[in-house]
């Protein structure tokens, strides 16, 4: 991939998903619409920086915009694309209790592929990240031809190229990125605080992405993370695999090429600000000079190479993997 842009610069755009694609609709079911209080609910937002070199790898967001870890992406070489869809059913199917083991695993896969995997959700294709995606970035390649998104598609311009895509996420989205990561192979998985899913069974399934390309990174007053939630899928998915839990506010990058990484800066006990710590933002750790102290963290979950790998260490006896009888 290269660029030939007169004018190199750090393009943002939006759009919204139900007018780059007439065939959505809402699932006021689950909460899902595209207007709440006169405001679009359904923009999509996409990132590239010309001026920097790509590596030809398109990051899909599952999860909120954020347009400060947005700008760090496009700073890396990276596209990034943030999609609407149908992601609002957390709350509202599989409530029972104890509830099913592949019950939310399953609504999840729906959700990204739009395919009938749930008999909790109907959720048709067009509605599904997986093909939100590739409209997106169809209309991407047509509004910014500068940013050359016509590369992940293709050559029919009937799919993406998965094996370029990175699937990241925070919580929620996170724990969707990796069970689709399952399902279809792509190029990496970056897994901010998650994922979660403790009375699910998805994360012990064959995997079509290579385990050591899965990278996690949770702050350990999160409450995923004392209630090891997250060390739970991180083993069961296999990271012990390439390396220990390594704290990165005690060591310095490339981390002993572990995938699993925590923080245990300052957060005055706030649980909360724990979950949402670890990515960009105002919850984010910072020095005394007011820099973000996880900057070499972020772009080595997003960058640094996955046949790099660190040694296999045991699973750990103090991480509780059957949750449904603790």
């Amino acid at each position: 991939m290269r660029y030939r842009d007169r004018t190199p610069q750090e393009y943002k755009l939006t759009a919204r998903a139900s007018k780059i694609d007439p065939r959505t609709k809402e699932h006021p079911e689950i909460d899902y619409v595209f207007e709440a209080k006169g405001k679009p609910q359904d923009l999509e937002h996409a990132v590239v920086d010309t001026r920097v070199k790509p590596r030809g790898k398109l990051v899909i967001w599952l999860m909120g915009y954020n347009s400060q870890l947005f700008d760090r992406l496009s700073s890396y070489g990276l596209h990034a694309i943030q999609v609407h869809y149908a992601n609002r059913w957390f709350s509202k199917v599989c409530r029972e209790n104890p509830v099913g083991e592949t019950c939310r695993g399953n609504v999840r896969l729906e959700a990204a592929t739009g395919e009938d995997y749930s008999d909790q959700v109907s959720i048709p294709q067009p509605d599904g990240m997986k093909e939100r995606a590739l409209q997106f970035v169809k209309w991407l390649a047509k509004e910014n031809p500068q940013g050359q998104w016509d590369y992940y598609l293709t050559p029919d311009g009937k799919d993406l190229r998965w094996e370029d895509v990175i699937m990241a996420g925070s919580s929620h989205g996170s724990t969707t990125a990796a069970r689709f990561a399952k399902h279809q192979k792509v190029s990496r998985v970056v897994m901010f605080c998650g994922p979660r899913d403790q009375l699910q069974n998805w994360q012990t399934l064959p995997s079509a992405t290579p385990t050591n390309r899965y990278f996690g990174f949770s702050h350990v007053l999160d409450g995923g993370w004392t209630a090891d939630h997250y060390c739970r899928s991180w083993e069961l998915i296999g990271l012990n695999e390439f390396g220990p839990i390594v704290n990165v506010d005690k060591a310095k990058p490339p981390y002993g090429n572990t995938r699993r990484l925590i923080t245990d800066f300052d957060v005055k006990n706030n649980t909360r600000r724990a979950h949402s710590s670890v990515v960009p933002g105002g919850s984010a750790g910072k020095d005394a000079k007011g820099q973000y102290i996880h900057e070499a963290v972020w772009k080595y979950l997003f960058t640094q190479p996955v046949d790099k790998t660190g040694k296999p260490v045991p699973l750990d006896p103090g991480c509780e993997k059957n949750q449904r009888d603790s």
